[in-house]
């Protein structure tokens, strides 16, 4: 018998586990929480319209291949819905981060995308069928306050052109995260990651050979791993346990996880880039983490 809250089946709607959904979110948002680091190291050789395209382009291939060994049919009812999911999160998110990556240091954009669990709690409550109670909405704006005064206090940086992208960046994804944890109640989180990484693969290829020439700039060893982490980790890896833990622990719930994204991003900001991690980013960072520790058991509908 398959059980039914592994990774390998579809997960029933009403299948809800909240501890475990998050705990499972959480592995997502450790690999997610390394993308702005090693963003800027991947500027170093190329383009951010090249890591854009070329990085969905290699997680496509990756996905199409593991989709034919293991013989799983396309799931036309949810074409639509997959290519736009691929849109926001193949594109979307990792387009306008690379801008913004060019402007801001990463362990600043790291707090600032802290805002993406109350936008993805919103739109899980729009056209996610999910109802979160008036707790759970005071905490994640809680959660929100304290992320955009950083980003608005002058903590070591000034607010500019880079936290709009940033901005961009964070409801894309937000929307995305939504629309593809909606189809992950009805199928594996693999399977829709995948499904979106084909669906989208001809822009990938197609934007990845006509910027080939202008966006590659001599990349070394670093830049070269960046990508390959870029492509397999942040565009694939990442999502199947951030899908599946939306799944089986509701959207607007696992959601609240990204605020812990922070601690990991702040880290290995520091730890990859030697930027540096001041005690005001440290006393917010923890402050958000408080705040997902005290809406975790807030009732969502």
């Amino acid at each position: 018998m398959t059980d039914s809250t592994s990774p390998s089946a579809p997960v029933p709607a009403a299948a809800v586990h909240p501890l475990a959904g998050m705990a499972i979110g959480f592995v997502g948002i450790v690999i997610f929480g390394a993308t702005l680091p090693v963003t800027r190291i991947a500027l170093d050789g190329f383009s951010p319209a090249f890591i854009t395209f070329a990085r969905a382009a290699i997680a496509a291939a990756v996905a199409g291949a593991t989709l034919i060994a293991l013989r799983k049919p396309f799931p036309r009812q949810h074409a639509l819905s997959l290519f736009i999911a691929g849109i926001l999160l193949v594109y979307g998110f990792p387009g306008f981060s690379s801008v913004a990556m060019q402007t801001v240091p990463a362990s600043h954009g790291g707090v600032v995308l802290g805002v993406l669990p109350l936008m993805t709690a919103t739109f899980a409550a729009l056209f996610g069928g999910e109802r979160p109670g008036m707790a759970f909405w005071g905490w994640s704006i809680a959660g929100a306050v304290l992320v955009m005064v950083f980003s608005l206090s002058g903590a070591d940086i000034d607010p500019g052109i880079g936290d709009f992208w940033l901005a961009c960046a964070a409801l894309s994804a937000s929307c995305g995260y939504v629309i593809s944890g909606k189809l992950a109640r009805t199928r594996p989180g693999w399977e829709v990651i995948s499904w979106a990484l084909i669906v989208t693969a001809p822009i990938s290829l197609a934007g990845t050979a006509f910027i080939w020439n202008t966006g590659i700039y001599q990349p070394d060893s670093h830049a070269l791993m960046a990508m390959a982490y870029l492509a397999l980790g942040s565009m694939f890896a990442g999502f199947i346990f951030w899908n599946w833990g939306m799944a089986i622990g509701g959207i607007a719930r696992v959601g609240q996880v990204q605020l812990l994204q922070s601690f990991v991003t702040l880290g290995l900001s520091a730890l990859l880039l030697g930027e540096t991690v001041t005690p005001v980013m440290l006393g917010f960072a923890l402050a958000v983490g408080v705040v997902v520790w005290c809406g975790r058991k807030a009732k969502v509908g």
